[in-house]
Formats: structure tokens, C-alpha cells, sequence
């Protein structure tokens, strides 16, 4: 086998890894009818790649993806709602306040601005905090607010190579997203976010 060929090979192979977690995804997504299904199917995604990240190359990915899945199905919706409603409310503030012309509305609004900003912070590093950390249950909100912060130019840096990704795709070849976006945005977050970890595991042995 020539190198050229080798390299095809290994390209082709993980095409089909991306694409298949993907479908996943999208599949246990729709089988929780999105609402249900979104969250876990999501974290399921991200352990995927978590493990591929770690040199696991070879992993079962539907054994990995589904024990995911099941496990924490409870857990993870739980925690999904609490996001939804917080995610839910600041638009609702935002709605409102953007039908109002009084300037105290309009100060007011800077403060909404702020709270999406902390809330994407949060959804950046959600997943990754979740399949690579064992912690209590509200510890997986404040964990991603705190690590977001603390990293800022990593936080950053991730917020605006997804975005433009996607919106390149999106423009281009949008179909792409249907059979990539999914996981390639959750292979940029988990590196991302795993570069910030090694400092957040000794806490979390220390607290075990």
C-alpha cells in the first residue's frame, strides 16, 4: 500500500467515524422526540469523541454512545431542562426589553447581553465537563461557568472557530451540517475544553 494510498485510507476512515456518530446523534435525538432526546444523545456524542481524543481509537462507538445514553438519561435531562428554562428566560428578557424605548430599558439590556454571554459559556463547556468529570449534580453548571472564565482566551477561541465553521458550511455546503456539524463542533469543544482539564482533575480527586 502506497503512502498516498494509506493516507486516503485513514482519511476515508474517520469520514465515516464523524459521519456515524453523527448519525447517532441525530437518530437518539429524534427517538427521545428532541426534547428528551437532545441532551443525552449530545453527551453521548462527546464521549465518543472524548475517548478518540485520548488515543481510544478503537472504541465501540455505539457501546460507548449508548451506555452514555442509558445511564444518564435521567441525569442529563434534568440538567438539559434547567439549561432550557435559564436559556428560555434571558430570551424572554431579551424580547421584552428590546420592544421598549425608555432608556432604562435599554441600560437594562446590557445586563441581559451579559447573561447570554455567560449562558454560551456555559453550553461551550457542558459536555465536555460531563463525560470527563464525575461530579455532583449542580457541579456541572458552575464547573463550565467557572473554567470559561478562568480560560477566556481558550473560551474565546472556541466560540469563534465553531460560529465561523458553521457559517462556512452553512453558505457553502450546508448539507454538510446534517452529516458533520454535529460532530465535528463537539471534536473542536472537547479539545478545547481538555486543555484546561489536567489543573481540574486534581480537584476533583481531592473532592472525591
Amino acid at each position: 500500500m502506497t503512502r498516498l494510498t494509506m493516507v486516503f485510507y485513514r482519511f476515508s476512515e474517520w469520514v465515516t467515524r464523524f459521519a456515524y456518530v453523527n448519525l447517532l446523534w441525530v437518530v437518539f435525538t429524534l427517538l427521545g422526540l428532541v426534547i428528551f432526546g437532545i441532551t443525552p444523545a449530545t453527551a453521548g456524542m462527546f464521549a465518543v469523541i472524548r475517548k478518540w481524543l485520548t488515543g481510544e481509537h478503537d472504541v465501540p462507538v455505539f457501546k460507548t454512545f449508548w451506555e452514555v445514553y442509558r445511564k444518564d438519561f435521567l441525569k442529563l435531562n434534568a440538567l438539559g431542562l434547567i439549561l432550557a428554562f435559564i436559556g428560555y428566560f434571558i430570551y424572554i428578557e431579551f424580547s421584552i426589553l428590546r420592544t421598549q424605548t425608555h432608556i432604562a430599558y435599554y441600560i437594562a439590556s446590557f445586563g441581559v447581553i451579559a447573561q447570554m454571554i455567560l449562558y454560551f459559556v456555559v453550553l461551550i463547556y457542558f459536555f465536555p465537563i460531563f463525560v470527563h468529570f464525575n461530579l455532583k449534580f449542580f457541579d456541572y453548571l458552575k464547573w463550565p461557568f467557572l473554567i470559561g472564565f478562568i480560560h477566556p482566551i481558550m473560551t474565546i477561541f472556541l466560540a469563534i472557530v465553531t460560529n465561523v465553521l458553521l457559517y462556512i458550511l452553512y453558505v457553502t455546503i450546508p448539507a454538510i451540517i446534517f452529516f458533520f456539524g454535529g460532530s465535528i463542533v463537539a471534536y473542536i469543544l472537547t479539545w478545547g475544553a481538555s486543555k484546561t482539564f489536567s489543573f481540574y482533575e486534581k480537584i476533583e480527586k481531592r473532592e472525591a
